[in-house]
Formats: C-alpha cells, sequence, structure tokens
C-alpha cells in the first residue's frame, strides 16, 4: 500500500510518500510561503532535491502541486494518482473526542472544527488539508492521526488543572499534551530495542526539538505529559516558556500595557532559550557554540533548558514509582551529547550510568548507558509520519 502523509501549517505543508510493506519512503518534501508566494521542495528517493517557485495562493494549489510532481513523466515516484491507497493527516488537537486515530468521516471533521479554538494555529490548517485531499482525490480514504491521542490515557489526577472544575466541564480546559504521534513511536521503539514488554515497563520520552516535551508511558500507556492545553506548558523551549506563574502574565501586562494576547505572543515567540539568551538564538547549536566562547547568558539558557528536563524526568520516575528507560528524541535530543549529558548529571540517584564514547555517537538506535546502569538510557530516532503511515494502514486494514 502507498500512503501519502500530509501535515499541514497555516503557511506550509510537509508530506512524504511511504509505502506500507517495505517503509521505504518514496518521495518527501514540503510547501512553503503558501498564500504568499509559493515554493515546492520535493525530492525522490535516491535523487537530488528540487526546488520549484510557483504561486500557491491557498493550500489547493499546493497539495496540486505535490501530486503533479508524485506523477511528473521523469523524477515521479507513481505513474498515476491511481497509485495512491490512502492519506494519512497529521492532526494537532483531537479534544477528548479521539483516543486514537480514526477514518475521515463527516463526523470527524464537525468535531475537530468543535475543538479548533484549542489549537486556532494548527487545527484550521489540518482542516484544510483534509478538504483539498477530498476535492481533489474524492476516492481516496484518509485517516486522521492526532498529535493529542497517545495522551487520552492520562488520570485525571494527571490531566486535571486545580481550577474550578466548571471550566473543565463547560471549556473543555485540561492538560492534553502534544508530540503524542513522536511519544507513542518512540515508546515503542524503546521497548523492542531493549527487549522490555511493552505491557510491563516504565519509560521516560524525552522529545527535544525546539518545542520540546516529557512523556511517562507506563505499560504502553501514557500517564503523564509535560505539555498542556496548549504547547506553550512543560518545558522551556526554544522560544517558548513552558511552566511559569501564570501571575506573571497580568503583571507583565500591566507593566508594559499589553492586553493577555500580546504578552501570550511574547510567551511563545520571545521567550525560552532565545528569550534567556537576550535574543541571541533559538537554535541550541548556536547557544553551544557562544557559551563554549564565554558567552554567559548562552550558557544560562542551556542549564535552565536541561534543569527543566531533568527535574521533569524525576517528577515522571516519581509518577510511574520507578523506571527501566530513558529515551532521547528529536532535533537535540538524538544529535546533542552535550545537552544530554547535562540532562543526566545529578541523576545518579536512580542508578544511571552513561557510557560517555558512545553518548558521543550519532546514528540509528543507541544504547548510551553502561551495561551495569540501573536505568537503561537510549537515542531513538523520532519518525512521526512512519507512524501516521502505520496507523493508517492499521485503521483502513
Amino acid at each position: 500500500m502507498k500512503v501519502l502523509i500530509i501535515n499541514c501549517g497555516s503557511s506550509s505543508l510537509k508530506y512524504q510518500l511511504i509505502d506500507s510493506e517495505t517503509e521505504a519512503v518514496l518521495a518527501k518534501g514540503l510547501c512553503e510561503r503558501i498564500g504568499i508566494d509559493g515554493r515546492l521542495v520535493y525530492q525522490k528517493a535516491g535523487l537530488d532535491k528540487e526546488i520549484t517557485e510557483a504561486p500557491m495562493p491557498t493550500h489547493t494549489e499546493a497539495i496540486q502541486m505535490v501530486l503533479d510532481a508524485l506523477k511528473n513523466e521523469k523524477t515521479g515516484a507513481i505513474a498515476s494518482l491511481e497509485e495512491i491507497d490512502a492519506i494519512g493527516h497529521r492532526v494537532v488537537h483531537g479534544g477528548e473526542k479521539f483516543a486514537s486515530s480514526a477514518k475521515v468521516d463527516d463526523a470527524m471533521i464537525a468535531a475537530l472544527e468543535e475543538c479548533s479554538d484549542l489549537a486556532p494555529l494548527h487545527n484550521p490548517a489540518n482542516l484544510i488539508g483534509i478538504r483539498v485531499c477530498q476535492e481533489l482525490m474524492p476516492n481516496v480514504p484518509m485517516v486522521g492521526v492526532f498529535d493529542t491521542a497517545f495522551h487520552q490515557t492520562m488520570p485525571e489526577e494527571a490531566y486535571l488543572y486545580p481550577l474550578p472544575i466548571e471550566y473543565y466541564e463547560q471549556f473543555g480546559i485540561r492538560k492534553y499534551g502534544f508530540h503524542g504521534t513522536s511519544h507513542s513511536f518512540v515508546s515503542k521503539e524503546t521497548a523492542k530495542f531493549l527487549g522490555l514488554d511493552p505491557e510491563n515497563s516504565k519509560i521516560i520520552v524525552c522529545h527535544l526539538g525546539n518545542g520540546a516535551s516529557v512523556s511517562a508511558v507506563k505499560n504502553g500507556k501514557c500517564v503523564d505529559t509535560s505539555m498542556g492545553l496548549t504547547p506553550l506548558a512543560g518545558l522551556a523551549m526554544g522560544t517558548r516558556c513552558g511552566d511559569i506563574d501564570p501571575s506573571i502574565v497580568d503583571f507583565l501586562g500591566k507593566k508594559l500595557d499589553l492586553d493577555a494576547a500580546a504578552v501570550t505572543q511574547i510567551l511563545n515567540k520571545k521567550s525560552g532559550v532565545f528569550g534567556l539568551s537576550r535574543g541571541l538564538s533559538s537554535d541550541f547549536r548556536d547557544l553551544a557554540a557562544a557559551a563554549e566562547s564565554g558567552n554567559h547568558d548562552a550558557a544560562v539558557a542551556l542549564d535552565v533548558f536541561a534543569y527543566r528536563v531533568k527535574t521533569t524526568i524525576g517528577a515522571y520516575a516519581a509518577a510511574m514509582d520507578g523506571v527501566d528507560a530513558i529515551a532521547f528524541t528529536a532535533g537535540i535530543g538524538e544529535n546533542s551529547a552535550e545537552v544530554r549529558t547535562s540532562i543526566l548529571d545529578g541523576l545518579t540517584f536512580l542508578g544511571i550510568k552513561i557510557d560517555e564514547e558512545k553518548n558521543k555517537l550519532r546514528g540509528e538506535n543507541m544504547k548510551i548507558s553502561t551495561e551495569d546502569s540501573a536505568v537503561s538510557v537510549c537515542v531513538i530516532p523520532t519518525n512521526e509520519e512512519l507512524a501516521i503511515c502505520r496507523d493508517t494502514v492499521a485503521i483502513l486494514g
């Protein structure tokens, strides 16, 4: 089965065409600057990237360009659109309505519209992608795969906020969590890689990128995660502040004469390690280089990031009454030995021992803890597109 994976943003679109039997990526790329001018990046497996500048007023033109590239006579991955057997859509927020991936139908679309106010920057774009594919390929079955679904197994004590319960009942205000597709994929891969019983294991997944989150996975199910009602909560991130005293919003609003929306924009776009480094960078590579050169602000920003991850790992070990494995994934988690070391320093009380030579390596699944470490520590590359493909095939049978 050939599965087209679509991940729509407000002005961008990522895609992959995957052969589900071999799990090989046949082609991949992205569309950028949709609604501005338009840029298509396309790469067939084994060939160089092709870049096409062309108008993309809406997602309809963008997806049409993707389909045209996929069936291009010279570099296309398929001869015709009839070879596309299914489409898997990444959907950011499924609210409480979806605890797993599901086939796209009118009821799903209505439900996604209802919870769009919980993810106003993402869900409308995801819905646009679904509708455009329905228009251009009306006979191809589609599946929605939700960032929030994996976290729907959290117990009430983990997902409820200590606010008047009416706000949860009326408005759905609770912890939802995000990066769920990645957390699900990596937790399963970790168990398989280490030979753990998925139904009798305690795994902490650290998805560390510009957006970052940690999850506690007990017996194959998520029991807690660091992001909340929105992706702003939890760890310090590239430009997001993570958990702070909520009174800061009112305090800053009064001091800077800003409304709540403007302050929230600061918390989302100008905070995190970017804000702590005085706007130097949100890229951890830049910060590491600056810290190495003696930049105190960059060093502190990295320390704050590592401290937040470390204390969250400790909290989740307590929540699960122990931990068998810790998995690092995503851009920073997979590639920064220094960040991993900084996080793991101070967790020796858990019996963690790191093989520093292995920790310096990069590549596929790796165990970076020593054989006598009480907790196995791994680097497990995430693959959200493959996870979406697998869910799509499983749902459609």
